[in-house]
């Protein structure tokens, strides 16, 4: 049973979302410290808001070709 184009995009929207909170917390925890790089709170929410979206884009076209063909 495949999933419905809704259920594909929460379901990506979702597993995107726990990565954009995770990537937030390395990138203030562990790469900003060790390499000593200065970049302001919102200048790193916008950068990681456009990858997040393009992440989503991304994995909700592979959910729909893979339901579609396999």
């Amino acid at each position: 049973m495949s999933q419905t184009r809704a259920k594909s995009l929460v379901e990506q929207a979702l597993n995107t979302a726990s990565g954009f909170f995770i990537s937030l917390a390395v990138w203030s925890l562990v790469i900003k410290p060790l390499w000593d790089i200065d970049v302001h709170m919102g200048d790193n929410l916008a950068i990681t808001a456009i990858f997040t979206v393009m992440s989503i884009a991304r994995g909700y076209v592979w959910r729909r070709l893979f339901n579609r063909f396999f």
